[in-house]
């Protein structure tokens, strides 16, 4: 299975004979059937992956990147249609028995899924499912599983190991879910790793972290990896090749070095020009901020909040957020920055009322929520939205999307019958979904489609005080870049306030007035735009910046090897 050919990856590693084909793909077509009709989800798909080789496959939320993906191990719901070859070191997939197919999840090719709330098991410890992954597939006691597994969410950078090991899915934040995913991922060293959107819920530090170990270990192991993903500044740190895909076609595929740098066809050009890069928002940053008149009250105004999670089961009490003091005012967008863990979704959430305040006092809406009981919290519900982090898991599942975006207007008592099919329409049409998928369920759509959903549902009742919380997190790069423009029309024209937590530094560049960064519980810096991303102060900031991945494969490559050396220099 070795061709004789000359070849170079990213790294410009030159082999004399082609590396061993790992997974190779033939006229893969996947349709699914829905009411009646074949719907193609991925058309005529034909690539191959070979040992120690990154495949990056992009394009916009549902065109079939994932889809045509998941295909590979039987993981699509029952009313998909496969056809074309599927073939992994020599074997066929296509056809053969559901127990060999499961001796192949997992062992032979893992997969990183892009939700890692409804990936892991909430009834069990993510220690548990580390350890069950580890023993069904090796004989080792529980305590080898055990210290193995300890061992892998070291590896993940996750925060404390040990007590990380006896927790449960729901009491770890989004970035770190999706490393405990990673770790179980990678815990039977397979030679094909299928990494969905796998720094999706990753601040940019620990990005940097996992993209390095993903690395480290398809080249220790020789193995491939297929990284689906819309950030195309991973793309450019990791990827050896690209195939760029749009509505289930390929329409672009080549060399790393190529697409970006002189890309065919316009939608790959389209894909490369949506790209946020940190700078774009100065122009935003300084506009003129008529919400800080001397007389002007903020919407949302913390001060000297401490908010602490009580002890349960053998998890202590510990203290998520410390001394926060900032303002939002009407008009203003600020981003909240920081790790995974550090505090930020506990912000957010507590804006809202949905987490309760240990000190301080804090003021949303004009309600001073600090000590209020669900009868004074009962008028912020129509003040305040909010946008959670994990699509999937905040949308019914037995709802139609269509009645998820018209709930808090019918409870409101806003809108009834036709008027409330009208203002469903509009919600949908203003995040670009096409006004049929109202009658769809979650599972029916992608990520970003999801997100979408969850961003009508949040603007449906038009707060004064809107709570984002990573909500660009699963969208492709020209779905975010409308979703910005959006966003800011709607802000200027309804003048409502908003909290836009992101790890997304040139996102937020490009959206926010002011900046607060979180590390650790506690707001280290804060400034406008211009202060803390060209001229940060506190040492984590510059950590932060310096840790953002950029879409050019060559000065990522100089960023990652800087990074390399500082790391090494520290440790002497």
């Amino acid at each position: 299975m070795t061709d004789s050919a000359t070849v170079a990856t990213s790294d410009d590693v030159v082999f004399d004979t082609l590396p061993e084909i790992v997974l190779e793909v033939k006229d893969l077509d996947v349709d699914f059937w829905v009411e009646g009709e074949l719907y193609p989800a991925a058309i005529n798909m034909n690539y191959e992956v070979r040992r120690g080789e990154v495949l990056a496959i992009v394009g916009e939320s549902g065109s079939g990147k994932s889809t045509g993906t998941m295909a590979l191990l039987g993981l699509l719901p029952s009313n998909a249609r496969v056809t074309g070859s599927i073939t992994l070191l020599g074997k066929q997939l296509r056809g053969i028995p559901e127990a060999e197919l499961r001796k192949v999840r997992g062992n032979s090719i893992a997969t990183i899924f892009q939700e890692p709330m409804t990936a892991l098991n909430p009834v069990y410890t993510v220690g548990f499912q580390i350890t069950e992954a580890l023993r069904s597939h090796y004989d080792l006691s529980p305590q080898e599983a055990k210290d193995r597994a300890i061992e892998l969410l070291t590896m993940v950078e996750m925060p404390n190991p040990s007590e990380s090991f006896n927790k449960y899915p729901h009491q770890l934040s989004g970035g770190q879910r999706q490393r405990a995913m990673i770790a179980q991922s990678i815990s039977c060293d397979p030679v094909l790793l299928i990494a969905d959107e796998p720094t999706t819920a990753l601040d940019v530090t620990v990005q940097a972290e996992i993209l390095d170990l993903l690395r480290n270990l398809h080249k220790r192991l020789d193995s491939a990896i297929i990284l689906i993903t819309h950030d195309m500044g991973v793309v450019a740190d990791l990827a050896d090749r690209v195939m760029v895909m749009k509505d289930g076609l390929t329409v672009e595929s080549g060399v790393i070095d190529d697409i970006f740098n002189r890309p065919q066809h316009p939608y790959t050009k389209q894909l490369l020009a949506a790209v946020p890069h940190l700078g774009q928002g100065i122009e935003i940053a300084e506009r003129p901020q008529a919400f800080r008149a001397v007389d002007a009250k903020p919407v949302l105004d913390f001060q000297n909040v401490a908010i602490e999670y009580p002890k349960r089961g053998r998890i202590p009490a510990f203290r998520a957020a410390d001394e926060i003091n900032f303002q939002v005012f009407p008009g203003e967008i600020v981003g909240l920055v920081g790790e995974s863990g550090s505090g930020k979704t506990t912000l957010g959430r507590a804006a809202v009322g949905l987490l309760p305040i240990r000190e301080g006092t804090l003021i949303s809406c004009g309600i001073d929520i600090s000590k209020a009981g669900m009868r004074e919290l009962r008028p912020l519900r129509r003040k305040a939205g909010i946008v959670f982090q994990d699509p999937a898991s905040s949308l019914n599942p037995r709802m139609p999307i269509g009645e998820s975006i018209g709930e808090p207007l019918y409870l409101s008592g806003e809108a009834r019958g036709a008027d409330l099919d009208k203002r469903v329409q509009t919600l949908l049409e203003q995040v670009e979904l096409p006004t049929s998928y109202r009658n769809r369920f979650p599972h029916e759509l992608s990520g970003g489609q999801k997100q979408r959903v969850g961003i009508a549902r949040a603007l449906a009742l038009h707060p004064d005080l809107l709570i984002a919380d990573e909500p660009t997190s699963a969208l492709d790069v020209s779905v975010q870049a409308r979703f910005l423009e959006l966003l800011q029309e709607l802000q200027g024209r309804l003048g409502f306030a908003c909290l836009f937590i992101s790890h997304d530094l040139a996102v937020v560049d490009a959206l926010s007035h002011r900046i607060a960064v979180m590390h650790k519980g506690k707001l280290v810096e804060q400034g406008t735009s211009d202060q803390i991303l060209r001229a940060p102060k506190d040492p984590y900031t510059q950590r932060l910046i310096s840790a953002v991945p950029v879409p050019d494969p060559a000065e990522q490559r100089a960023r990652r090897e800087a990074r390399q050396i500082a790391k090494r220099q520290n440790k002497e």
